[in-house]
């Protein structure tokens, strides 16, 4: 028996999804620049099934996690659910053909279609309820057939709603002369807040359901990611490049997790949870997309899906 969480309906669509949803990203493994490091397969799927089990009724993958091995992780682990959660992946990274993993953007009309057959095979459905652009190039004209062949996509059944991932408004804007954004999927945290000025506000207008990815700063606000973890994370896992794992950043990133935890404690949640409920403290947002590597890390999240913040409390974490 599932457990039930409260839904949000994604924009305009008839999509209805839990506050939190299952983020693929580091179950595509640590085969291509972007990934997490090693990943056991096994856990991926238990991870998945457990969150299916707490009611959360929606994943987010993409083709580019793993060049299609999330994609065929997710396929493994709805094997035999009667009631499937909805599925959203994305096109538009393709491999570069050089041997560092390195993605690169081609959202042609011939690379999206083909794509979009390939997911559709490893996720082993016949419709993809969400199919998203997964980043614009720096072609902002390129759009054009993109969005067009997205469209069509919808049109033809494939897909059931078409949204876009890492766009601003000028990008927005011009995929919506030629076919209305059933979505957007844009990286939200109290580390990256640079969506609140123009696109929140857009997506509000327009009606376009946001769904936010890594609202922990793909853990870094868990409360879980110590400097001696950090300092220990494996060359495959590209947080061991990014800026905000290093310093002068970390320090600061590291303080805001002991507000977090200062919060959390009154109400026995931990930082990420506190993190989580942050990101979703405004009806824009519909849902926060939360990677899990285990069945532990689920039990460890699930229950921000419920968790509100007050005013004060939002004030205190924000410094």
């Amino acid at each position: 028996m599932h457990a039930t969480l409260q839904t949000r309906r994604l924009g305009k669509t008839d999509l209805h999804v839990t506050a939190i949803g299952f983020g693929a990203w580091a179950i595509g493994g640590g085969d291509w620049k972007f990934g997490w490091g090693d990943q056991d397969d096994a856990e991926s799927v238990a991870a998945i099934r457990r969150a299916i089990d707490t009611g959360v009724n929606w994943i987010d993958t993409a083709a580019a996690y793993g060049f299609g091995h999330s994609e065929e992780v997710v396929a493994k682990a709805l094997e035999g659910i009667a009631e499937r959660p909805y599925v959203f992946t994305k096109c538009g990274l393709v491999p570069s053909g050089a041997n560092d993993g390195t993605p690169v953007e081609n959202i042609s009309r011939a690379s999206i279609v083909a794509e979009c057959e390939a997911s559709l095979k490893r996720l082993r459905v016949e419709a993809i309820d969400l199919y998203q652009i997964h980043w614009p190039t720096d072609e902002i004209a390129e759009i054009d057939e993109a969005w067009a062949t997205m469209a069509d996509l919808k049109r033809s059944g494939k897909v059931r709603y078409i949204g876009v991932s890492n766009f601003n408004v000028e990008e927005m804007e011009r995929a919506e002369k030629i076919a209305p954004i059933d979505s957007l999927q844009p990286p939200y945290s109290l580390v990256k807040r640079e969506i609140e000025a123009e696109i929140l506000p857009h997506c509000r207008a327009r009606e376009i359901g946001v769904i936010v990815y890594s609202p922990m700063q793909s853990g870094l606000l868990s409360g879980a990611m110590t400097r001696e973890r950090i300092a220990r994370l494996p060359a495959n896992d590209w947080r061991s490049r990014s800026a905000e794992f290093s310093e002068p950043k970390l320090s600061q990133n590291l303080e805001l997790v002991e507000r977090l935890r200062a919060v959390g404690e009154r109400h026995g949640r931990s930082p990420g949870e506190v993190a989580i409920a942050w990101t979703l403290r405004d009806p824009v947002v519909t849902g926060a997309i939360v990677g899990g590597r285990s069945p532990q890390q689920i039990d460890g999240i699930i229950a921000a899906a419920g968790f509100r913040l007050t005013r004060e409390e939002i004030a205190e974490i924000e410094g």
